[in-house]
């Protein structure tokens, strides 16, 4: 089992999240040291098994979850470009939930205000990342993704 995220990596994912939610009108997350702390829980339960799978609801209270994994160490960086990459999928004429845009609109979610980032080395050098939005994004009641998901600026 391995280590946990450092400052560095969880500032980097902080900051890419924040370039990303910048373009899409969504204000800065912050980020929070009580979600990271569980991230970092979850992330290390995730590289002692090496089974990549959400957590319980329960296990997580009103917390959003993206979750990332990959044969090497990932950078924060990589794990958040591959996430927005979803965005190629998302129908902004016709918004709501899909599993394949899930990690892209959660990142963007613009009632989302704290961020918690964990990540944990496997003893094969495979890396899992946890990232923990408040309050939780990905809400499928009607009106919900009209009002939190919005198309990038084309600056």
């Amino acid at each position: 089992m391995g280590t946990s995220a450092s400052r560095q990596f969880s500032n980097e994912v902080l900051r890419c999240h924040n370039e990303y939610r910048r373009k899409h009108q969504a204000p800065p997350l912050k980020l929070s040291s009580k979600l990271s702390r569980e991230a970092a829980r979850y992330a290390e339960s995730l590289a002692s098994t090496k089974i990549l799978k959400h957590s319980e609801q329960s296990s997580r209270g009103s917390c959003g979850e993206n979750l990332a994994w990959a044969s090497y160490d990932q950078t924060g960086k990589d794990v958040v470009d591959r996430w927005y990459e979803e965005v190629k999928q998302y129908n902004f004429s016709r918004p709501g939930f899909s599993s394949g845009t899930g990690h892209f609109t959660a990142m963007v979610w613009k009632s989302s205000k704290e961020l918690g980032i964990g990540k944990a080395i496997a003893s094969d050098g495979s890396s899992f990342v946890v990232a923990r939005y408040f309050p939780a994004g990905n809400i499928t009641n009607q009106g919900h993704f009209e009002n939190n998901v919005f198309p990038a600026n084309s600056s």
